[in-house]
């Protein structure tokens, strides 16, 4: 028994011992939100620079939804130590977390972000609707109480105050948070307003299968996914006039003088209408730590408390000169709080 006891003990000594030198890689690796990627990057060259001691984290886009995959496929040197995210985690990512032994996961959030549209900067100014949007965008809509494939082919065709263009968005493509956001702030909403959600529900359509229906993207050429990040959309805009991209607040400031920015509801995006929700389409952005590579990975936690100082996300810091709505100062505190004592998150029931 006692010889039993010291062999299970020996196993159990032995797999601790290798799963902390299975995670003896001597920098931090980060992946997901191409939205979050810019001001990660900030953060990781000067984190780099000031923490000589450390290597500069190695950080790759891909979308929220390819990085938090990847950040759920275990515990070891093979998988990514933090998940950039331009949307919360789902509780079905947190699940396959936990099926895959990542069981302490903690959320961070960064500041705000706003979607914008934006045109050439030559274009007419543009003023869009949630309506606007999913009658141009869905794959069906609602005519005489019948859902039929969408016929608009401009604009001016769906508001005579729109311009007289050709229907051409491109839009992110469904791996990437903003897709969601977009989804939930513009098709969603946009389905609800014109009725024809409701219209849907008297054809015998349960809940799930009108927002299925209202969040559906037209195929016929009208909406283009761009699975790329913004400078991809950006030279789609560049070499089409007259088309229309989704791009991510900060990213339209670095290129305004390329682009002609649209309201959504009359209201302009910038730092003062997203800090207070005035402006429709605006999200926080987030990005998640795996608990159990910390004081593993050489440098993780103090990267985690650097990017959460207000040397970084504060509101005169570079990140905020890069275009990040900052939080206000008690959520940044409750921020830091929550990352000292260790919080981590479980599943909503």
């Amino acid at each position: 028994m006692n010889r039993l006891l010291a062999t299970v003990v020996g196993v159990v000594l032995a797999t601790t011992c290798l799963s902390k030198t299975a995670l003896a890689r001597d920098y931090i690796q980060i992946s997901g939100s191409s939205t979050v990627l810019p001001y990660a990057k900030i953060v990781a060259e000067t984190f780099g620079e000031i923490f000589t001691n450390y290597r500069t984290p190695v950080i790759e886009s891909g979308g929220s939804g390819a990085g938090i995959k990847e950040f759920c496929r275990g515990i070891s040197e093979n998988t990514i130590d933090i998940a950039n995210a331009s949307r919360p985690m789902k509780n079905t990512e947190l699940k396959a977390c936990f099926d895959a032994g990542v069981t302490e996961v903690e959320e961070i959030r960064i500041g705000y972000d706003g979607i914008v549209f934006a045109s050439d900067i030559h274009g007419p100014n543009l003023d869009l609707t949630p309506v606007d949007v999913y009658k141009a965008l869905a794959a069906q809509i609602v005519v005489d109480g019948k859902l039929v494939a969408n016929k608009y082919k401009k604009w001016s065709e769906i508001d005579p105050k729109l311009p007289d263009w050709e229907i051409n968005a491109y839009i992110p493509g469904e791996k990437h948070g903003t897709r969601e956001v977009f989804e939930e702030k513009l098709m969603t909403e946009g389905c609800k307003q014109s009725g024809a959600a409701e219209s849907m529900k008297t054809l015998s359509m349960d809940d799930k299968a009108v927002t299925a229906a209202c969040i559906s993207i037209r195929k016929d050429g009208k909406a283009i996914d761009i699975d790329g990040d913004y400078s991809e959309t950006l030279a789609r805009v560049m070499s089409n006039k007259t088309g229309i991209g989704v791009f991510g607040l900060a990213f339209y400031e670095n290129n305004a003088d390329k682009l002609r920015l649209a309201t959504v509801n009359g209201v302009t995006p910038n730092v003062d209408t997203i800090s207070s929700g005035k402006y429709l389409v605006s999200r926080p952005l987030f990005f998640y730590v795996k608990k159990a590579h910390l004081g593993v990975i050489p440098g993780m936690k103090d990267y985690v408390e650097f990017f959460l100082s207000d040397q970084m996300i504060g509101p005169d810091g570079p990140l905020a000169d890069y275009g990040l709505i900052p939080a206000p100062d008690s959520e940044r505190e409750a921020q830091r709080a929550a990352f000292d004592s260790g919080t981590v998150m479980s599943i909503d029931k």
